[in-house]
């Protein structure tokens, strides 16, 4: 299924609203309780799997649904129709503070690998599945755990970054990354995790046990602010508590 060709602008810098104008039978696919605004026109009608297959029976869909559930996302997605005439819009925030990143799916066409909770939108015809990482190491220390999601097609696609995204190509290199703050990779880059350095680095160093190892040919994102550090960042009894009252307090000021 060839995925529906959509237009988009992204309003905002840290607080990013994403907003899709749809022509007349288009759709686009979204996290249950991302939608923030839609125009007269368009219906949303919740479904299980993300519509890539339409003639997928209740089996499939069964299985897409417990691959959902396993990656921590919803167990269905909503599908935004525009059901009128002309052009409609209708508009997605993301979960936290970041940045929301426009991919052409259609440039990578071994499919992308994304951060269990990155997938905000895309347009019908996107396939959202399950990736497994297969190496022990990675799955337990690498930040994201042994799942993570898969895309695969020929529109567009967004995916939501926490903070800064900063976009690096890899030309047969090693990155070594903070775990948790890898984004997205092309699929057939190596993602692995390596020790951070000797015993006195890993205990006194600041930048954990573990890193993240990206190897091989082709693009990785990282973000600067996976939602991981955001929330101990705020805690009362987190790490910046002591800073002036602590980043919680100026927040509520």
């Amino acid at each position: 299924m060839r995925s529906h060709e959509i237009d988009y602008r992204i309003y905002g810098s840290d607080i990013q609203v994403l907003e899709v104008e749809l022509d007349p039978q288009e759709t686009v696919i979204a996290e249950a309780g991302a939608m923030v605004y839609m125009e007269d026109g368009i219906q949303f009608e919740t479904k299980m799997g993300d519509g890539s297959n339409p003639s997928q029976g209740f089996l499939g869909k069964l299985v897409s649904m417990g691959s959902r559930m396993i990656t921590g996302e919803s167990l269905f997605m909503t599908h935004f129709t525009h059901r009128g005439y002309s052009k409609a819009k209708v508009a997605f925030s993301a979960p936290y503070p970041g940045t929301i990143m426009p991919i052409n799916l259609a440039e990578f066409p071994n499919g992308l690998i994304v951060q269990k909770d990155g997938f905000l939108a895309a347009a019908l015809g996107t396939k959202v599945a399950m990736h497994f990482n297969r190496r022990l190491g990675a799955g337990f220390f690498g930040g994201e755990g042994f799942i993570m999601q898969r895309l695969t097609g020929d529109g567009l696609a967004f995916i939501h970054a926490g903070g800064t995204v900063v976009e690096r190509h890899l030309h047969n290199e090693t990155l070594r990354v903070d775990t948790g703050c890898v984004v997205a990779y092309e699929n057939g880059i190596d993602f692995d995790i390596q020790q951070a350095g000797g015993l006195k680095s890993m205990v006194f160093g600041g930048e954990g046990l573990f890193l993240a190892t990206l190897r091989g040919t082709g693009r990785v994102w990282i973000q600067s602010m996976p939602v991981k550090k955001l929330i101990q960042a705020l805690m009362p009894n987190g790490a910046n508590a002591n800073k002036e009252g602590g980043l919680l307090s100026s927040f509520l000021e």
